[in-house]
Formats: structure tokens, sequence, C-alpha cells
């Protein structure tokens, strides 16, 4: 329960992770780390952060244990998180990870509503980690607003989609423009995999989703302002001024992908990215870039892939994709595809504006989502999509829930 509520206020998360692990070891964790192998999410995570372990062997060790690379180990607090939840625990868990989030979202609403500010300085969390919160928690609302549905829930259903709504109204307040876009393109892609088969429901619900960004856009100064910014950074950049958000962003994927194609397979080493972003300021294209440390302390690539190529090649790359795929694999198995697609999309498309994966709070969240809803749909088989058209496969459903009790 600690570690839920840990997730947020800044620094806190590490003590939460510490005191999980203790609690794991003390549980004899160790016991049954044979049975968690054989989830298909475990077995992705170690071989992730095993391959960046190997890496060290090929990198400079002293200059490795500079910059934030080390933060993707903190992908390995599922293991003790996922052996420690069952049935007893789960509805506290639930509870403390839910409670949390509300009053995440209650203090970013009162600091943009009072304050005018964005992100959350009591939490000492920034723009693109509070916008990332909200955008799964649409998801996540969408998803059960569908499984309550489902059910005949019509109340709940319709306050989970309220609650959409309003996350999303406030996502649209904060300047995280590519995991804005993410969260709306992760919309789309949910109700057209929902509704494939349902030509005319399809067509009505893009047109609404569609009428709601547009109208959550329109009243958005944040927004306008963004957008704007973007036309006339990319004009900058074409002169030759890269001191803008966009032009940084490009300038350092250009040098990443240098980078990237110096060394294809293996990388340059595990830690070694920020030490070859510094260095290609001043070298790369005869110094073209060299005036960008003054703009933004240069400390990731500001896009997963570029960052972990960099470090690890085709070999971290693949990794990656690895582990988004067991990710996926673990919804599978547990019949909640449909999930599991959107949080692996989001994960994947957020990381292609920022180093989704480096985020101190937003990584654990998902993993707790995860294995919270895994564990939940195991014994109590409800978080599945009933399809009430079709006996056979509502019965199956039903069954496979028994056999879980």
């Amino acid at each position: 329960m600690f570690f839920c509520l840990a997730l947020w206020p800044s620094g806190l998360v590490y003590w939460g992770i510490g005191l999980l692990v203790v609690a794991w070891l003390v549980d004899g964790g160790l016991s049954r780390f044979p049975d968690l192998l054989k989830e298909p999410l475990i077995q992705g995570v170690l071989v992730f952060c095993g391959v960046w372990g190997v890496g060290l062997l090929w990198s400079d060790f002293s200059v490795s244990l500079t910059g934030k690379w080390e933060k993707y180990f903190i992908l390995l607090i599922i293991i003790p998180f996922f052996s420690l939840l069952n049935k007893e625990r789960l509805p506290w868990v639930t509870g403390a990870l839910i409670s949390g989030y509300l009053g995440v979202v209650v203090l970013g609403g009162y600091q943009y509503a009072v304050l005018g500010e964005q992100g959350i300085s009591l939490f000492g969390m920034s723009y693109l980690n509070f916008s990332s919160a909200l955008g799964i928690g649409v998801i996540l609302a969408v998803y059960g607003g569908w499984v309550t549905l489902s059910r005949m829930r019509w109340f709940l259903s319709a306050l989970l989609w309220i609650t959409a709504l309003l996350l999303l109204f406030l996502q649209f307040r904060e300047n995280a423009r590519g995991i804005l876009l993410s969260t709306v393109m992760i919309l789309l892609l949910m109700f057209c995999l929902r509704y494939q088969v349902k030509g005319k429901v399809l067509a009505s619900y893009l047109a609404s989703i569609i009428a709601v960004t547009v109208l959550f856009a329109a009243s958005s100064d944040v927004f306008h302002k963004r957008l704007e910014a973007i036309g006339s950074d990319l004009q900058l950049f074409q002169q030759g001024h890269y001191q803008t958000s966009v032009g940084y962003r490009l300038a350092i994927w250009d040098i990443g992908l240098h980078g990237l194609v110096d060394a294809p397979v293996i990388g340059h080493g595990s830690g070694m990215a920020k030490h070859y972003l510094q260095n290609s300021f001043m070298s790369y294209k005869e110094g073209i870039y060299q005036d960008l440390p003054e703009f933004h302390e240069a400390k990731h690539f500001h896009n997963e892939l570029i960052e972990i190529g960099v470090h690890l090649g085709l070999l971290g790359i693949l990794a990656f994709i690895f582990l988004l795929w067991c990710w996926f694999k673990t919804f599978k198995q547990h019949q909640m595809a449909l999930l599991g697609g959107a949080i692996v999309c989001f994960t994947f498309l957020s990381g292609l504006t920022d180093t989704f994966l480096l985020y101190s709070r937003i990584p654990p969240f998902l993993l707790a989502v995860t294995a919270i809803a895994v564990c939940w749909q195991r014994y109590e088989g409800s978080l599945d999509l009933i399809d009430r058209k079709s006996p056979q496969i509502k019965g199956g459903i039903r069954k496979r829930s028994s056999m879980a009790r």
C-alpha cells in the first residue's frame, strides 16, 4: 500500500521501492521467483534490464555512472510487487493506488484552476509526468466504462466516461504536446478495435472523439500557444536557429541517429549516450549545434528508440520491442488484449517525443496497474469485455473466472 501512495511525491518512490523489496524478501519472495518467471512481462523486464547490465562491458565505466539511464532498472520493481499481490491484499492495494492517483489529479487540477500553473509543484512533478498520468487515466477510464457497461452497470459506466472527459480536459491544459497526441491517437485506436465490425457505431464514436478534441483544443490557450510555437520553431530551425523546443529536439535526434549509425549493432555502451551527446555538440557537423547546451542541459535524446539505440544499438532496440511484446502478451493471456494494446501503444508513442520509461513515477505506476489488473482478472474474472451476443464466449469467460476463484 505504501508503495502505491509513495509513487507521486518527489523522491519518495525510491523509499517505496526499498520497503517493497524488503517486504518481498521477508515474505519469502525468492522462493516464489521461479513461478514468476512464467509471466511474460517478468521475462520481458528481465531481458531488457539484463541487456543494460551486459552493455556495461563495452562502456566507459567512469562515464557510465552519469545520466538517467539507471532509471530503466526501476522496471524490476514489477517482480516484488507482482509476487506480494495476493487475493487478500488486492483490494487494499487497488484502493491505495486509486486514492493516490485521485489525489494527484485533484492537486493538479487545483494548481491549474487556482494558481494557473502546470504540473504539481508540491510533489515536484513536471507537466510531462502529470500529462502522462492524465493520459493513462483516460485510457483506463474508457476501458473501465466498457467493462462495466458489458455487465449492465450503467451508472458506473457513465461515471467512468465522464471521468475520462475531465481527465482529457485537464490534459489539454498541459504543455506536453507529444503525450497529448499519443492519448488522442490511442483513444481512436481503442474505439476502432472495439467497434471494428460495427461501421455506423464506429463512425459516430469517431466523430464524437474528434468533436470533443476540437472543442477542448479550441478552449485551451495553452494548446494554442504550443501549436503556434511549432510553426515558428520549424521556421527558425530552417534558418539555422536551433534554440527552441522543436529545434532542440530535431538537433539532438540528428546527433542521436548519427550515433546509432556509428555503432549500429551493440551501441556505445550502457550509460554512454549523455557523454556522446555532450561531445557531439562541439564536433558534429563542424559544431553547428555547439550553442545548444546554453538552451537546455544535455541529459538524454528525448526519444526512447534513439536513446536506447545510442546506448545499446540494435541489441537494445530489440530488447525494448521484446519488452513491449511481453507486456502485451501478459494482458492477452488474461483476456484483456484491448487494454494491453492501448497501454503498450501509449508507452511506445509517448516515447517518440521523450524518454518515457525514464520518468521515475509513470513506469512504476503502469506496472502497478498491470499487476493489479492481471491479479484482479485472475481472482475475480471481472475485467474482460463480455460480448452479450455470444453465449459461448460469455460462458467461457465465466468458466475461467470460476476456475480462478
